[in-house]
C-alpha cells in the first residue's frame, strides 16, 4: 500500500475555502468543439494556490494519458486514433464506424479494447460496434472480463436483446464457450432489477439455473442471492421475499442460508417496513438460525436507518452476550446515524470506542463524520475530521471530498467548489464520477455555462465519458442560455453515442425551438426522438400549457369554495361522515353547487 504524506493533504484543508480573486476574470465565450480543458493544467490554475512543500510526494498523481491503464500493453497512439473516431459527431454506430476502424489499419487487442471500454461507458452503441469489429479482425480474442463489459455496457443502456444476443450464440457453441460464466448472469440480474424489471431478472436465474454445462449447485445458489439482493436493493423486496417462500415450498428440504435471511432483513429495512424485518428475525430464531456479525450489522443499519440508534447501540450489547464481537460493519451505521442527526459529540465517543478495536475506525466511518458536519454546514469540524483521519493514516478518498462538493453545490458556492477540485488535482487525486456530476450541477444551477464547458472537458480527458445526469444537466443549461445550437449537438451525440434522453429534455428543447422559429431543427430533434425507444412520461411539476395549468388552479379554487360553503351550511355531521367516505360524491357535490351558484348568477 502506498504511504502518503500527510502535510500535502494539511494544505488542502488549510486552503479549502479562500476565496478565488481571479474568477471573474475567466472568459465567457465557450469553445465547444475543443478538448483541450486548462481546469487542472497547472501553469493556468483557477486559483493561485501556494508552492507544495518541498518534500517528496508519493501519492498517484492523474494520468495524463486518457488510457485508464498502467503499464498498456497496447500503443497509445491506436487508442488515440479510436477514441477520436468514437467522439466524431459524424461517424455513427455500425456500418460508419466499422468501415473507419476497417480503414485505420489498427490490430485490436484484449487491452486495447478494454481500455476504450473502460473510458467510454456511457457510449454502449459505439463500443457494441466496436466489440463486432474486433471478433472479426484476425488473431483477437476476447476475455471473460471484457465479454462482461460488454454485457454490462449493453445491459445497463436496456439494450437487452443485443445482449441476449451475444450470450445466446456462445452458449452450447463452439466459439469461446468460456467468456459466459455465472458472471454473465449476474450483470443482467442486476441490470434488470435496476430497470424495474423484477420478472426479466427472476427469468434470467431460472434460465441460468438450468445451464448445467457451466452451474453447479454453489453457484445456482449463489446465484439466487444475487437475485434476492438485487432485487431487495431496488425497492423490490415484496417480490424477492415471495420468491423465497416460493422455493421453499418446491424444495421443502432446502435450509436457506443465514446469508438469505440477511438479505431479505437488509431488503426490508431499506424499504422502511420495520414490522417485516421484526417478523423475520423472530423467523429466524425460530427457525435456529444462527446470526453472524453480518445479521447484527445489518439489524444495526436498519434501526439507524429508522433513527432509532438507541435501539441500534443495545443490540450492540446484545451480540456481545451472544458470543458475537462487533466490528465495522456494526459501529459504522450508529456513526454515521449520529452524525446525521447532528449528535457528533456521541458520535466522536461512538469512535474513540472504536480505536479499541484491531482495525480501528475504516475510512467508512471518517467519511461518516464529514458527511454529517457537512450535511449540519460545520465545513470546520469536518476539516477537523479530514486531518484526523490523515493523522492517524487514512487516507482520503474521492468520497470524502464529494461530501464537500455536495455542500458546495448545495448552497452555489462556486468559488470554494472549483477551488477544492483544484487542490485534489495537484494532491494527486483523481476524482470519480460523482465529483463530475456535483460540480456540473452546482455550474448549471449559477448558470455559468463558462466553466461547466471547462468540467465537461475536463469530464472527458479524465477517463469519464458523459453520462445521462451530465449531459441532461447540460443541456437544459445551454437552452437557458438560449445556445440552442450547442443544445441540439449535445442532444445528437446523445443519441448517437446511444443514450435515450428524457422525455423533459425533448419536450423542453422542442418549445424552446418552435418558439424561436426554428422549426426544421425541431423537427428533426423529434425524427431522432421517435428513432428510439422512450418513455413520454413527465414529472408532476412539468407543465406544457400555462393555460391549461391556470384553469386547472382556477377549478380547484372553486371547489375549495364549494366545499367551504357545504361545511358552513351542513348541521348533520352524519352527511359530512357520508361525504368523506366517498371521494367521488365529495366532487360531485361541489360541481353541484358550482352550477348552482352560476344559475343563481344567471351565468350560463
Amino acid at each position: 500500500m502506498p504511504s502518503y504524506n500527510p502535510r500535502q493533504f494539511f494544505s488542502l484543508t488549510l486552503f479549502l475555502f479562500k476565496p478565488n480573486p481571479n474568477l471573474h476574470l475567466l472568459s465567457r465565450s465557450p469553445r465547444f468543439f475543443s478538448n483541450q480543458s486548462w481546469l487542472s493544467v497547472r501553469g493556468n490554475p483557477i486559483i493561485k494556490w501556494p508552492s507544495p512543500p518541498d518534500v517528496p510526494c508519493s501519492l498517484p498523481h492523474p494520468n495524463t494519458n486518457p488510457n485508464p491503464s498502467s503499464g498498456p500493453s497496447f500503443s497509445p497512439m491506436d487508442f488515440s486514433t479510436i477514441a477520436n473516431l468514437l467522439t466524431d459527431p459524424t461517424i455513427s454506430p455500425g456500418s460508419s464506424l466499422q468501415s473507419a476502424l476497417d480503414r485505420t489499419g489498427i490490430e485490436p487487442g484484449q487491452g486495447l479494447v478494454q481500455a476504450v471500454f473502460d473510458h467510454f461507458d456511457s457510449s454502449p452503441k459505439l463500443l457494441h460496434t466496436l466489440f463486432l469489429w474486433a471478433e472479426k479482425q484476425p488473431g483477437f480474442r476476447s476475455s471473460a472480463k471484457l465479454f462482461g463489459s460488454v454485457i454490462n455496457v449493453l445491459a445497463k443502456s436496456r439494450e437487452f436483446d443485443s445482449a441476449w444476443s451475444l450470450i445466446l450464440n456462445r452458449i452450447g457453441g463452439d466459439e469461446e464457450p468460456g467468456l459466459v460464466s455465472a458472471d454473465t448472469f449476474v450483470i443482467m440480474i442486476r441490470r434488470y432489477t435496476r430497470a424495474g424489471m423484477p420478472e426479466s431478472a427472476i427469468r434470467t436465474f431460472e434460465f441460468a439455473s438450468n445451464l448445467d454445462s457451466f452451474l453447479n449447485s454453489e453457484a445456482e445458489m449463489s446465484l439466487f442471492e444475487v437475485l434476492l439482493d438485487s432485487l431487495s436493493k431496488e425497492g423490490l423486496v415484496r417480490v424477492a421475499s415471495e420468491y423465497f417462500d416460493r422455493k421453499r415450498k418446491l424444495h421443502p428440504n432446502w435450509i436457506p442460508s443465514v446469508r438469505v435471511y440477511n438479505i431479505l432483513l437488509n431488503g426490508w429495512f431499506r424499504s422502511r417496513k420495520l414490522k417485516q424485518a421484526e417478523r423475520l428475525w423472530v423467523e429466524m430464531r425460530r427457525e435456529n438460525v444462527k446470526p453472524s456479525v453480518v445479521t447484527y450489522g445489518t439489524l444495526v443499519e436498519g434501526y439507524c436507518r429508522m433513527r432509532r440508534a438507541e435501539i441500534a447501540i443495545e443490540l450492540v450489547s446484545e451480540m456481545r452476550r451472544e458470543g458475537v464481537e462487533p466490528n465495522a460493519i456494526v459501529y459504522n451505521p450508529i456513526i454515521d446515524a449520529l452524525g446525521e442527526a447532528g449528535r457528533f459529540k456521541e458520535a466522536l465517543g461512538m469512535m474513540e470506542r472504536f480505536l479499541v478495536l484491531e482495525l480501528g475506525p475504516t475510512i467508512s466511518t471518517y467519511n461518516s463524520l464529514v458527511k454529517g458536519f457537512c450535511k449540519a454546514g460545520d465545513l470546520v469540524g469536518a476539516s477537523k475530521i479530514l486531518k484526523m483521519m490523515i493523522s492517524r493514516g487514512t487516507a482520503p478518498t474521492p468520497t470524502t471530498y464529494n461530501y464537500f462538493f455536495r455542500y458546495f453545490s448545495k448552497h452555489g458556492k462556486i468559488e470554494e467548489g472549483m477551488n477544492l477540485y483544484t487542490k485534489m488535482i495537484e494532491s494527486g487525486y483523481t476524482p470519480d464520477r460523482l465529483t463530475f456530476q456535483l460540480l456540473l450541477k452546482m455550474l448549471c444551477e449559477e448558470e455559468r455555462l463558462d466553466l461547466a464547458i471547462q468540467v465537461s472537458k475536463e469530464m472527458r480527458s479524465r477517463g469519464w465519458d458523459m453520462d445521462l445526469a451530465t449531459s441532461t444537466m447540460l443541456i437544459h443549461l445551454l437552452c437557458n442560455m438560449h445556445k440552442l445550437k450547442e443544445a441540439f449537438e449535445e442532444f445528437e451525440d446523445m443519441i448517437r453515442r446511444g443514450l435515450v434522453p428524457q422525455y423533459i429534455t425533448f419536450q423542453r428543447m422542442d418549445d424552446v425551438l418552435r418558439k424561436q422559429g426554428m422549426n426544421q431543427m425541431a423537427w428533426k430533434l423529434c425524427k431522432m426522438m421517435s428513432s428510439v425507444p422512450h418513455s413520454t412520461n413527465l414529472p408532476d411539476t412539468y407543465v406544457r400549457d400555462a393555460d391549461a395549468s391556470r384553469a386547472r388552479r382556477k377549478s380547484i379554487v372553486q371547489k375549495a369554495e364549494a366545499m367551504s360553503d357545504l361545511l358552513k351550511t351542513c348541521s348533520d355531521p352524519r352527511e359530512l361522515v357520508k361525504f368523506r367516505r366517498s371521494p367521488e360524491n365529495l366532487v360531485s357535490r361541489a360541481n353541484q353547487l358550482i352550477e348552482d351558484i352560476k344559475r343563481k348568477a344567471n351565468i350560463q
